[in-house]
């Protein structure tokens, strides 16, 4: 009776089931969102695009942050750990020029 209870129904388009691909998140926040912007940058080309928006609430984005360290440790488990190439840096570098704040 509980499992029932948890259950929803959730419609996946064929459009959105296609999904988007993305090689750079950039994620910004405000007192009440966070906003992640999934980019695909390609090799030589000057300037990367924004693919999709994700708007969240804190507290759905803290949510979405334990789901996917949940995902990632399950996956490590399947898989074999994860290797960062350059820990602390972007995931990838097509040599576009450094952004200055």
């Amino acid at each position: 009776m509980e499992e029932q209870e948890n259950q929803m129904n959730i419609e996946l388009s064929e459009e959105i089931a296609l999904g988007v691909y993305s090689n750079l998140a950039v994620i910004t926040h405000s007192p009440a969102e966070v906003v992640c912007d999934f980019i695909q940058i390609m090799p030589g080309m000057p300037k990367g695009k924004v693919r999709s928006r994700i708007l969240m609430t804190p507290q759905n984005a803290k949510r979405f942050l334990n789901a996917l360290a949940d995902n990632l440790s399950k996956y490590e488990q399947n898989f074999g750990a994860i290797e960062e190439p350059h820990p602390g840096m972007p995931p990838m570098n097509f040599g576009t020029p450094n952004t200055m704040a």
